[in-house]
């Protein structure tokens, strides 16, 4: 006898599969892995094109909190514009699932941006958020009840 993963919930009488927890972390960790090599590129093409300019202080500073304004832009975009493309970021196809409306429609850039900004508001209570993902029959988080969006099995 095989048992499915807890990630697996049996299917539905519409076919559909909800994602668990893991699946999704998974999927997190190779988008945060993305974006963070990204990051790590442009700041070292700033290094090096800064190491060889003489820049006062309060320049330096400036530009630092640019660049951390970049970088959230970055996650944002990332996120929002892959989530309202195709459904799917990288790690998500990795994984082969899929973020829909929870009427199955693709979301849309203003649902997608919602469900960005879930992501870290069910972070700060030292990840609370994500535990209905645990209990809830359609598995969704905090950022899919804001979203109004679920995380199903992407179809082969």
């Amino acid at each position: 006898m095989v048992s499915q993963a807890p990630d697996a919930l049996a299917v539905p009488a519409g076919g559909v599969r909800y994602v668990g927890l893991s699946t999704r972390a998974i999927a997190f960790a190779v988008d945060a892995a993305l974006i963070d090599v990204v990051a790590v590129i442009v700041a070292l093409g700033a290094a090096l094109i800064l190491s060889v300019l003489h820049i006062p202080g309060g320049v330096r500073t400036a530009l630092l909190a640019l660049g951390a304004f970049v970088y959230v832009a970055w996650c944002i975009a990332y996120f929002v514009g892959f989530w309202s493309a195709t459904g799917q970021t990288p790690g998500c196809r990795v994984m082969q699932i899929r973020v829909v409306g929870s009427t199955g429609d693709p979301l849309r850039p203003p649902r997608a941006f919602v469900r960005c900004i879930g992501l870290v508001l069910a972070a700060i209570p030292l990840f609370a958020g994500y535990l209905p993902i645990l209990f809830d029959a359609q598995r969704r988080g905090l950022q899919d009840y804001l979203a109004h969006s679920t995380v199903v099995e992407a179809s082969q």
